[in-house]
């Protein structure tokens, strides 16, 4: 874990000091967009982009989800860098980045900016054109390769579309940081008061998204949207990371009927499951964590079956069609 100041690479942890206890993300800083028709600077194009990923991070795998489910993987390479996040950061093996030729992710991030200031984080979007980073927002990426791409190869359906769009966003608004980012700020919290106050606004999403999907087979009715596959990421990691790592412990995603049928039910979709690596998961957070877990030993268990029937969408059960209620 890391930052860089002016260009320049230190190791080092997130401050909570000044927070009383409670982590706080930084924001990302490389926001431009890709556009279909370039009004943007940055024309949608096969093989123009490169994607720069880590398996075990929740918010790359969003992207990794949508590049397969769009077809865009002869579109958009990828690099993926080393489970291990150690001193130097994200690393990358010495045949992993045919674009840049990086070991080191802090290094694509000086050559998009030599002065650049900030967390080296994935994923990142490069053009290869331009020589710099396009964007390293996972959820404006996901909408990039939702929409921008349709005209140069990209194929499957619009997981963002246009009556849904409200709900999806309060969705997202909800979710993010209630539990995306929620099991991270128990996990990373260094007093009691910031780790409960997060670890009770984390379950009460949870119970609150388990009535939810009681009678609907998706988090807007009977079609997967983009809320959807930000909620997964987090959900797949919880038993095997965040219930022991981050002690995030009240109960497990398996205790939730709907929850653990609910994410074998999106792990099943056809290409899924190829973005999904539990060896790059538990390696990164139980190694990569020292300040958490010392020893950096790694956890043998839980046994999960998410190919297991997952029973949605049938049963007798009663199911939203359409929209959001």
């Amino acid at each position: 874990m890391g930052v860089m100041i002016d260009g320049a690479w230190h190791a080092r942890w997130y401050d909570t000091g000044r927070t009383g206890g409670r982590f706080e993300r930084e924001p990302t800083r490389f926001r431009q967009q890709i556009t279909a028709n370039g009004s943007s600077g940055f024309p949608a194009a096969a093989g123009r982009y490169h994607l720069y990923v880590s398996y075990a991070c929740p918010w790359a795998h969003r992207t990794l989800i949508f590049r397969a489910l769009k077809g865009l993987g002869a579109v958009i390479g990828v690099s993926v860098v080393e489970p291990l996040m150690l001193a130097s950061g994200w690393e990358l093996a010495p045949d992993a980045d045919p674009v840049n030729g990086a070991r080191y992710l802090y290094e694509i991030y000086r050559k998009a900016d030599p002065t650049y200031s900030g967390r080296v984080t994935v994923p990142v979007l490069w053009d290869t054109v331009r020589g710099t980073i396009v964007n390293n927002e996972s959820a404006e990426i996901i909408r990039m390769f939702n929409a921008a791409f349709d005209a140069v190869g990209a194929t499957g359906p619009d997981f963002y579309p246009a009556p849904l769009r409200d709900e999806i966003d309060r969705l997202n608004a909800w979710i993010y940081p209630a539990v995306n980012n929620g099991v991270y700020r128990a996990g990373f919290a260094t007093t009691q008061a910031a780790y409960e106050e997060a670890f009770e606004t984390l379950f009460a999403a949870l119970d609150a998204l388990e009535a939810r999907l009681a009678d609907r087979r998706y988090l807007c009715g009977s079609a997967i949207t983009e809320a959807d596959w930000r909620l997964f990421t987090t959900l797949l990691r919880f038993d095997a990371v965040y219930h022991g790592h981050f002690k995030c412990n009240r109960r497990r995603i398996t205790d939730y009927p709907h929850l653990w049928g609910y994410v074998r039910d999106l792990y099943q979709v056809p290409g899924v499951a190829d973005t999904v690596r539990f060896d790059h998961i538990k390696t990164h957070y139980y190694g990569s964590h020292r300040t958490i877990n010392p020893t950096g030993i790694v956890p043998k268990g839980p046994d999960l079956d998410f190919a297991a029937p997952h029973g949605r969408g049938g049963g007798g059960r009663r199911q939203h069609d359409a929209g959001c209620a």
